[in-house]
């Protein structure tokens, strides 16, 4: 075998071969346009949010939303490993058109930067700059109309499965530490998040050539952090066969005793696997899981 062949690292979602290439296991994902659900009569379209970095987003609208009453908006953040899937993937199409149909809900979903092509912390800061993006509507002059229409910016939720959950923890940190004008996060739902203490935090260290170690409070959130979330309540969804169980559970204890004054909650998914819900959406435990959702949402 060639020097240059020869594996250097191996992880859950990549290897790297000591010519510094990266071999992704999971072939690139089919990205769909934006459409009309025929279903649920959730309209969507694609918007530019950055040109420097590619940032962009999907915007979800409910059937006939009301001129008159403003939605709750949902902010969501993409699952795979830092390193895969996208906004414009059928899984998270599918789940988004469920969402916002079920909770009658305006909705953002960010894509963002993907490791090896942007290495963490692209994730972080194209996230954050979507979110502020998202913000800069609050007043009603910002430049896509439905944000401007239809958003309620005094009832904002952000959301994310997987590395989408981690992404969405950080978002609340900052939000807590440095505030988003004009906007009110009222809750944060973690979708069986990644957090550190699994074999994954290799994975994630080496994602992240600017990494501060195994105490790296994006990966493993400080207590300060915990204590400062800028949001009134959390939802954190664990699945029994999930590697990430114990870290989702993890969170929801650490929280509950960091100082934070809100209100936490957590579900298991009993007998279910990672983020089943994306794979299986019309199984009834996937169901209950968009509807805990969409309850979360809309319970004052």
């Amino acid at each position: 075998m060639e020097s240059d062949s020869e594996v250097s690292h191996e992880f859950r979602f990549f290897r790297v071969y000591k010519d510094g290439r990266v071999h992704l296991f999971m072939p690139p994902v089919e990205k769909f346009p934006p459409s009309d659900d025929p279903t649920t009569g959730v309209r969507s379209k694609d918007v530019h949010i950055s040109p420097d970095t590619g940032v962009s987003a999907r915007i979800f609208l409910p059937k006939n939303p009301s001129p008159t009453q403003k939605l709750p908006l949902l902010f969501y953040i993409h699952g795979g490993g830092f390193s895969m899937l996208s906004a414009f993937a059928r899984p998270y199409i599918d789940c988004l058109n469920s969402i916002v149909s079920e909770a009658n809900i305006i909705a953002v979903s960010v894509e963002y930067g993907l490791f090896p092509d942007r290495p963490i912390p692209a994730c972080y800061e194209d996230s954050w700059a979507a979110l502020q993006w998202v913000a800069s509507h609050a007043s009603g002059d910002g430049p896509e109309q439905w944000l401007n229409d239809y958003a309620d910016f005094n009832r904002v939720f952000i959301a994310g499965d997987s590395a989408g959950g981690n992404i969405s923890h950080t978002l609340a940190v900052r939000v807590g530490s440095i505030g988003l004008t004009g906007v009110r996060v009222v809750g944060v739902v973690l979708v069986h998040p990644y957090f550190g203490g699994t074999d994954d935090d290799k994975m994630w260290l080496y994602m992240c050539p600017t990494n501060s170690g195994l105490e790296d409070p994006r990966m493993k959130p400080a207590a300060e952090d915990l204590a400062r979330l800028g949001c009134e309540k959390v939802l954190v969804f664990v699945a029994e066969k999930d590697h990430l169980r114990e870290v989702g559970w993890n969170y929801y204890e650490e929280l509950k005793k960091s100082g934070w004054k809100g209100t936490v909650e957590i579900v298991e998914n009993h007998g279910e696997e990672h983020c089943f819900h994306l794979r299986n959406p019309s199984d009834e435990k996937s169901v209950d899981l968009i509807k805990q959702v969409a309850s979360f949402i809309n319970r004052e």
